[in-house]
């Protein structure tokens, strides 16, 4: 699940991404271009019977991303904006954050 909150002057979008507890048993990371891919940098934590964390992003943007679950299995987002075909066939999950 994308939800998405812009600061008063939209210079900044705050999106929390989460899943459901079940997905998981370990951890769960959200991994994109807005954090390089970085797999250690954003990690969701298990609140109110689902995975979650918010990242602060620019507008006017779009970010290709995945979850990364218990360190081995790639998910997209069921609400993601869109999907867009990767280089290993399959897709990501699309992030569009408009001005």
């Amino acid at each position: 699940m994308l939800q998405k909150e812009f600061t008063p002057k939209r210079t900044v979008c705050k999106v929390t991404f989460a899943i459901p507890e079940e997905w998981a048993s370990k951890e769960v990371a959200v991994v994109g271009e807005f954090n390089d891919w970085d797999t250690k940098s954003d990690k969701l934590k298990k609140k109110d019977g689902k995975w979650e964390t918010l990242v602060r992003v620019k507008p006017g943007s779009e970010y290709r991303f995945k979850y990364l679950i218990d360190g081995e299995k790639w998910e997209n987002d069921d609400s993601a904006d869109a999907y867009v075909p990767n280089e290993f066939g399959t897709e990501d999950s699309l992030l569009k954050v408009e001005n």
